[in-house]
């Protein structure tokens, strides 16, 4: 109850406030996201429902935690750093697990998903750490974090997981391909967001941008898509 109420109160917000507009909107999208998720579950295969399980699951607690970050911000008019991490270390592995799951028709092994999630925590961890406890050195950091990234980028579109893709094929080749481009392009919406909030020799390029909002749209780009492109290789392999 506490949670609902806590919900439905808000806070006075300027009209041009637009890191609290895209943390509002955020947590609505992936709400409404999550609701759908989860009610579309039972129009599936077996095989399926725990792919759009986690799908509900990735929108679901960045919703919760949107909600938390949409108040410390309207409180603090502070970037909720630590909630956003929080967050993504939750929800990025989660989005890794993704491949594994409409990889397992191919063959997947445990090993391509534990891969993926570990590479996935080092790039959120060294991000964090140029980010909040060690800004001085947040190039160095970031730099490290892109490195766990590219890895990952090199496994789902050269690597083993596109490889089983390619023996997969039909519905779940082209699912791959949209979950890759999600990753290619969808996430270097963060570096943009990083380099606009740490200071290092990209601050004259990016200083001037709002790291928040960035944020905010690549989050509810990444989670809400990520999903999409799952429910809709389930609803086509349902229907063969």
């Amino acid at each position: 109850m506490n949670l609902l109420m806590n919900f439905l109160s808000v806070a006075k917000m300027s009209p041009d406030d637009y890191v609290g507009f895209t943390f509002f909107v955020g947590c609505m999208a992936m709400m409404a996201a999550s609701a759908f998720f989860f009610l579309s579950m039972s129009s599936f295969d077996k095989k399926w429902r725990t792919s759009i399980l986690v799908s509900g699951l990735i929108t679901f607690i960045a919703a919760v935690h949107y909600l938390y970050m949409r108040d410390y911000w309207a409180s603090n008019a502070e970037s909720p750093t630590f909630f956003r991490y929080v967050d993504w270390v939750l929800t990025v592995p989660l989005m890794c697990v993704e491949f594994y799951l409409i990889l397992k028709v191919a063959g997947a092994k445990k090993s391509l998903m534990w891969r993926m999630i570990f590479l996935s925590v080092v790039m959120l961890v060294t991000g964090y750490i140029g980010e909040v406890l060690s800004r001085d050195n947040a190039w160095l950091w970031g730099l490290l974090s892109g490195a766990a990234y590219f890895v990952i980028v090199y496994d789902i579109w050269l690597g083993s997981a596109k490889k089983l893709a390619v023996e997969a094929g039909g519905a779940v080749l082209q699912a791959h391909k949209a979950l890759c481009w999600f990753v290619l392009v969808g996430w270097a919406i963060y570096p943009l967001g990083y380099m606009a909030g740490t200071p290092g020799w990209y601050a004259d390029i990016f200083g001037g941008l709002s790291m928040d909002v960035i944020y905010n749209i690549g989050d509810a780009i990444n989670k809400i898509g990520f999903g999409l492109v799952v429910y809709n290789l389930a609803v086509q392999s349902s229907n063969k």
